[in-house]
């Protein structure tokens, strides 16, 4: 799945004693995450918090946080660092939207993530799913914030038009990693499309916050860090996210190195220096995680 990695790094590392001590979290099964997780079960929904086994999913769902998976669960793409399934998905849920909805309205949220899995498969990607989604939300819950972290749609710009004519107030798609290393992490990806995307989102709608992260730890240099952050923001991306990749399991690509939380920091101030309005930079941090804090102005009218 190519849009999830820093959330899509949003996944968790089996235990290991050789996990660094400032990533080994505390799991904790509160009554929020049980009914949560009950819900999601309910209305046959799916979250990138489970499939792609993040590490603050406790955290989240104990404050009633999550983002919502859509198109199914199962991707088209076999991205080097994700824990998502890929396969051949079963046909698109019409009713998608509308549950969705409904799921955001009874967990009573004020700021909502939508992702999906990539599906090639179809001629739009999915994009209608997702504005209709984005539509259902305003009429269910009106002035709740909603971020949407797409995949690339193979670069169909009319596919993006019409995400971004729903008018959702954030736009993420994850640049993931550094050029040098897109072509063993993200196959079916190109780095270029990834910055066009963006940038054409801002260009057709500029109240839209555009949003993107990276994963660190894959063999990537500071220097070439500091060259991807210039290159986003040429083309106008406002928001950053930056975390500590976490292998999924054997089958995915090795950790390389795992970043100190001291780099983490001097990472941001580097970032922000570069003109960024928001810098999120954290071994845990994740696409959505926080993601209502990550906007400085507010959001959802």
């Amino acid at each position: 799945m190519e849009s999830l990695p820093i959330l899509h790094a949003e996944r968790s590392e089996p235990a290991s004693k050789s996990l660094p001590p400032w990533l080994k979290i505390r799991l904790s099964q509160g009554a929020n995450y049980t009914e949560l997780k009950q819900l999601m079960r309910s209305q046959t929904l799916h979250t990138v918090c489970e499939e792609a086994l993040c590490p603050n999913i406790y955290e989240c769902w104990e404050s009633r946080t999550a983002t919502f998976l859509i198109l199914g669960d199962v991707c088209t793409r076999n991205c080097g660092f994700c824990a998502i399934t890929t396969g051949r998905p079963t046909q698109l849920d019409q009713q998608e939207p509308l549950r969705v909805a409904q799921s955001v309205k009874t967990m009573g949220l004020n700021h909502v993530v939508i992702t999906s899995v990539t599906r090639d498969d179809v001629s739009d990607g999915g994009a209608e799913i997702f504005a209709r989604t984005i539509e259902e939300i305003r009429r269910a819950v009106p002035g709740c914030g909603i971020e949407v972290l797409t995949p690339d749609f193979m670069g169909n710009w009319d596919a993006v038009a019409t995400v971004a004519t729903a008018r959702p107030d954030i736009y993420n798609h994850n640049t993931e990693t550094v050029p040098r290393l897109y072509r063993r992490v993200r196959p079916k990806a190109r780095y270029e499309r990834t910055l066009e995307l963006l940038k054409r989102v801002k260009d057709q709608d500029s109240t839209i916050v555009t949003k993107t992260g990276i994963m660190v730890g894959l063999g990537e240099t500071r220097e070439e860090i500091h060259q991807v952050f210039m290159d986003m923001r040429a083309h106008n991306i406002e928001v950053l996210t930056v975390g500590q990749y976490l292998r999924p399991d054997q089958k995915h690509l090795p950790v390389e190195r795992y970043y100190p939380p001291e780099e983490f920091a001097e990472i941001k101030e580097e970032a922000l220096a570069l003109g960024f309005l928001h810098v999120e930079s954290g071994p845990l941090v994740r696409s959505s995680y926080h993601a209502a804090s990550q906007v400085p102005a507010p959001i959802g009218g």
